[in-house]
């Protein structure tokens, strides 16, 4: 696999970033209560989590206080095995299977790869990017210019973008307080109501409303934090009308369910219906439904992602 080194400069020393949600963390309603209460928890058994990184390899972030973690961005690519020589060797993940799903876990959260031809970039969709934390951040840009990748340096040494097969765009940073040497951090949608985006992933997913720092500028990003990952509200995308996610090569993000039935019918109580009814993934454990945010994100419901992950992982 050939890259294209643009704009590459490596820095010799990086700062250090920490970051705890909890002090500016907004709590709207009862639920978003429970679930904040409830994230403390999750906060120090995913600590746990990804202080094992092996077994990590194959599990998710514990469930939020209403049975929700994050658990996947799923890309339609052109080619599987360039996608997986890039993930695993570019981006520091772990190729695993799920049975018929070809997956790259990162501690908390998976990559998930399908072939299928794109109709464009998340360049253009609602869904802009997500982004990776390197506890080694100038290990890994030496690593990166020695392999020639697309790696673009933002206006903080410590921050940019790397760009992938597909334009498959993640924001890279580095924080040397984390404890594994690479883990997922957010996705990042451009929104024309960010207050509505958070309560809306409130209500549906029991997100926590709050906020998260800059990295590539001074400030902070609106946010949504769940287990695993948090979800980055941005104003706008330039006065552009934005596309929605279903089809382009970031086609859509995921959130398992600890019982999926039971939460399709709690979703139609709250008068939100699904594209996709519950089904089984063929030659799986897994179940799926799928919806669309009110923004255009489609968003993939599973039940069992991981532990079909893991059984296919041992039975290799």
């Amino acid at each position: 696999m050939q890259y294209v080194v643009s704009g590459f400069s490596r820095t010799a020393r990086q700062p250090r970033l920490t970051y705890n949600p909890a002090p500016h963390v907004t709590i709207t309603s009862k639920e978003a209560v429970v679930s904040f209460r409830s994230s403390l928890v999750v906060a120090a058994v995913t600590a746990a989590i990804v202080l094992l990184p092996q077994r990590a390899a194959a599990q998710l972030a514990p469930f939020n206080g209403v049975d929700v973690t994050f658990s996947h961005v799923h890309l339609l690519v052109s080619d599987v095995d360039g996608h997986k020589k890039f993930w695993t060797e570019v981006m520091g993940g772990k190729a695993v299977t799920g049975g018929p799903l070809e997956m790259i876990a990162f501690p908390g959260v998976y990559v998930i790869l399908s072939k299928q031809q794109a109709s464009g970039p998340p360049e253009g969709s609602v869904l802009n990017h997500f982004g990776v934390v390197y506890k080694d951040l100038p290990e890994t840009l030496a690593k990166w210019k020695a392999l020639g990748v697309d790696a673009r340096q933002g206006g903080n040494p410590n921050q940019g973008y790397v760009w992938g097969p597909d334009g498959i765009n993640i924001e890279y940073y580095g924080d040397p307080a984390i404890p594994v040497p690479v883990k997922m951090d957010h996705t990042h949608s451009f929104v024309p109501d960010i207050k509505a985006c958070q309560e809306w992933y409130r209500k549906v997913f029991g997100g926590v409303p709050g906020q998260r720092p800059r990295v590539s500028n001074p400030g902070w990003n609106e946010v949504s934090h769940f287990p695993g990952m948090t979800v980055t509200f941005a104003a706008g995308g330039g006065g552009a009308t934005l596309l929605p996610t279903r089809g382009r090569s970031l086609d859509h993000i995921g959130f398992e369910v600890k019982n999926l039935d039971a939460y399709v019918k709690k979703l139609a109580a709250l008068g939100i219906s699904v594209d996709e009814a519950p089904h089984r993934v063929p030659n799986t454990a897994i179940k799926a439904a799928f919806l669309t945010d009110p923004w255009g994100t489609r968003i993939e419901l599973t039940e069992n992602l991981a532990s079909a992950a893991r059984a296919a992982t041992r039975a290799r």
